[in-house]
């Protein structure tokens, strides 16, 4: 059986508009891209970990964090456009040139989730070899944001309806309706046959693998910063 070649890839683009150089903001004392380096570094299956970016100053410390940053990203895929599918699929054709190989999978890891630890990524891995899965993402439960209590507004006086009409008001418990869940950004793990066949880094065979709300931060505004520095400094996430 031959040896299973897995690239990570963690997207870090230099140009947040949200938060100033968020990919290398001073988290706990470390910029906030280590996290994800660290715990990647961590994982019993990844082959090669690299760090696909534009700015010089996010290479420079992932490379100090012990990542690989093998090419500067093209200047078409990091604007306030481009998409994950082909930042990936640049990054997985660069390597695969680079060290003429082809990899069995692809992790992308985004450096916005800093509590993502090395058990998700493995775990995430060993579910999608255990099933007849092409792709696994990670999740949480959306918990008191249900889609059986969202709301829409409609017409000019803003009517405000059921967003999926149930005929009645839902104003049960949360406890009692049923679990949903949303990505949370933290772990895509595909087959390889599957980035290429649906041209997505979601394919027709995709399970879930579940985190905790607190593991699922996801850093996009400045409150998810200082929920993440809270939870840094009040655990051991660090």
């Amino acid at each position: 059986m031959k040896q299973l070649r897995v690239l990570a890839t963690i997207p870090a683009r230099g140009g947040s508009k949200s938060i100033p150089k968020k990919n290398i903001y001073n988290l706990g004392g470390k910029p906030l891209i280590a996290y994800t380096i660290e715990e990647a570094l961590k994982s019993k299956y990844i082959t090669d970990l690299i760090v696909s970016t534009d700015d010089e100053d996010i290479a420079n410390i992932s490379k100090q964090y012990g990542a690989q940053v093998p090419f500067i990203r093209p200047e078409d895929l990091s604007n306030d456009m481009a998409q994950s599918y082909p930042v990936v699929v640049h990054a997985l054709e660069y390597m695969e040139n680079l060290n003429d190989c082809e990899y069995d999978v692809h992790i992308m890891l985004q450096p916005t989730s800093p509590f993502r630890k090395a058990e998700h990524i493995d775990k995430s891995l060993e579910l999608l070899l255990e099933t007849t899965a092409d792709t696994v993402v990670t999740v949480c439960n959306v918990g008191a944001s249900h889609p059986l209590r969202m709301k829409k507004m409609i017409g000019k006086e803003n009517y405000l309806v059921n967003y999926i009409d149930q005929g009645f008001e839902n104003m049960k418990p949360r406890q009692t309706l049923p679990d949903v869940y949303i990505r949370n950004g933290a772990v895509y793990t595909s087959t390889r046959d599957s980035l290429y066949k649906h041209k997505s880094l979601v394919g027709d065979d995709c399970r879930g693998y579940i985190m905790t709300d607190d593991e699922s931060v996801n850093i996009d505004s400045w409150v998810d910063m200082k929920i993440a520095e809270f939870l840094v400094s009040e655990s051991n996430f660090t």
